[in-house]
């Protein structure tokens, strides 16, 4: 079992001093505490109060590859900045790939990570279309593995909250030339999170601002694909709404995603969702609710589905690794909003139940989708 070294070095305390993380009663370097959950070691973190936010933990992974060579055998550091010259090619020209996945502690104690291989191959795939090297599946679920190990002390209880994990993968050597970097990083941290929304979830359709084009990076997680959203995202909750269901680019009427989950409708026994044809992101909570759903019974479509079937859907979900499965209340648009069928007697609660469960131990794994960390 691997087990964290207490914190050094500067960079670390650095971090952890900055001011701009949100106060979370998150300890400073120092040893394991038991905070009052059984015997298993604690950060000492308020779990009651944990947000979706950074907590900065104790170890990062980094791995490096030079042009032309193969990923190097990484290694874990203390939490800390980086240095990066202005000329990189993530600065200049945002090459970048990211992930998301989770780590959840069961109630004896185990900590299993949800299809990491899945995540894997993302990756791989989103290297490919940025012309980046990309790590082996081994490299990638062993940095995963020993990041999470080395922060296991910040794994929430159960019931509490997850690990989030991020794993990046940049484009780090000096360029100024348009074109692949001479080096790449992938770098892999974590931190604790609770709920992405709390209350309600409440959407609006975006009209003539769209997340994704035909050919472009839709279908991968590249760094490039977030930033560009942001003022139609703030415009959006400056007005009450969670979050922006976009439309697709060619013809303005189909619905796509929301910034950061995909969207599922549902009518009677039918639950539909747009299919994944190059502008969608293929999340992996989507492909594992599909599964789940036809195991139910559900017929589940895959298909194009136009805006105005959100007027004749009994219920609307968003799914993602951040948000996991979460019923939505409302969509709104064109001021025309239309509720939706919400609380434990739905079918997303049904379908977040599964999953839950089967994320942290709770039900058998039939599936064979959860991984034990030693």
């Amino acid at each position: 079992m691997f087990r964290a070294k207490d914190c050094e070095g500067s960079s670390f305390t650095e971090v952890r001093s900055n001011s701009t993380y949100p106060a979370a009663a998150v300890q400073a370097c120092g040893p394991d505490v038991d905070n009052s959950h059984g015997n298993r070691e604690y950060a000492n973190v308020n779990w009651d109060e944990l947000g979706f936010g950074l907590t900065p933990t104790d170890y990062m992974y980094i791995m490096k590859c030079s042009k032309e060579e193969n990923f190097s055998p990484g290694t874990l550091t203390p939490l800390g900045n980086m240095e990066m010259s202005p000329s990189s090619g993530i600065l200049n020209y945002a090459q970048g790939i990211l992930e998301g996945m989770k780590a959840y502690r069961t109630e004896d104690g185990r900590i299993l990570l949800f299809r990491p291989e899945l995540n894997a191959l993302r990756m791989k795939m989103g290297a490919e279309r940025l012309c980046m090297p990309s790590p082996t599946m081994e490299q990638f679920l062993d940095a995963v593995k020993q990041t999470v190990n080395a922060n296991k002390r910040w794994v929430p209880p159960p019931g509490k909250g997850s690990l989030y994990i991020r794993p990046l993968l940049i484009g780090s050597g000096s360029m100024l030339n348009l074109g692949t970097a001479n080096e790449h990083t992938f770098i892999t941290y974590v931190s604790p999170v609770g709920n992405f929304h709390k209350g309600v979830v409440n959407l609006v359709v975006g009209e003539n601002v769209y997340r994704a084009t035909p050919g472009g990076t839709g279908g991968i997680k590249a760094i490039c694909n977030y930033a560009s959203i942001y003022k139609t995202i703030s415009e959006a909750k400056a007005k009450g709404f969670t979050d922006v269901l976009f439309l697709d680019v060619v013809t303005g009427k189909n619905i796509e995603e929301a910034s950061t989950s995909n969207i599922f409708i549902v009518k009677g026994n039918t639950i539909s969702t747009p299919a994944t044809d190059g502008t969608i992101l293929p999340g992996i909570t989507r492909k594992s609710i599909i599964e789940i759903a036809r195991v139910l019974g559900y017929e589940v479509e895959e298909r194009a589905i136009p805006v105005e079937e959100l007027f004749d859907a009994e219920e609307v979900f968003c799914t993602g690794t951040a948000v996991v499965v979460n019923f939505v209340s409302s969509i709104t648009y064109q001021s025309k909003r239309v509720e939706y069928k919400t609380g434990v007697e739905t079918v997303s609660r049904k379908l977040y139940n599964t999953l839950t469960g089967i994320q942290t131990g709770r039900i058998e794994d039939k599936m064979e989708w959860t991984f034990t960390l030693d």
